[in-house]
């Protein structure tokens, strides 16, 4: 299995709305395509409390190109992303990076 980190980051007074469209949208439309998440998290301590941190799992690199490239493409998707910004943008920038576990020797 391995992981996927994504890092967004709002735009000045737009983290509630994105945290909100994860919740409402984002999150049911994966379900759709057997998307897994691990977890969301913000930062209380850190360089910014206006990201929002997701790992997202899956079984291989092919699994993924799959299934993100599914959702990505999906027409409702599209479109219900494009309605969500009718007050403009949300997302400053995003950051991924896909993870692979380390296995130590049994007895470090």
């Amino acid at each position: 299995m391995i992981h996927e980190l994504r890092v967004y980051r709002a735009l000045p007074g737009r983290f509630g709305p994105m945290v909100e469209r994860f919740g409402t949208l984002v999150i049911p439309m994966w379900k759709r395509y057997g998307i897994r998440h691990a977890g969301f998290w913000t930062t209380v301590i850190g360089e910014s409390s206006q990201q929002l941190m997701y790992m997202l799992e899956w079984e291989s690199l092919a699994e993924r190109e799959t299934k993100w490239t599914a959702f990505l493409a999906d027409p409702e998707w599209k479109a219900r992303l494009k309605e969500s910004e009718v007050d403009g943008p949300m997302i400053a920038d995003i950051s991924n990076s896909i993870l692979s576990p380390v296995v130590f020797p049994e007895n470090v």
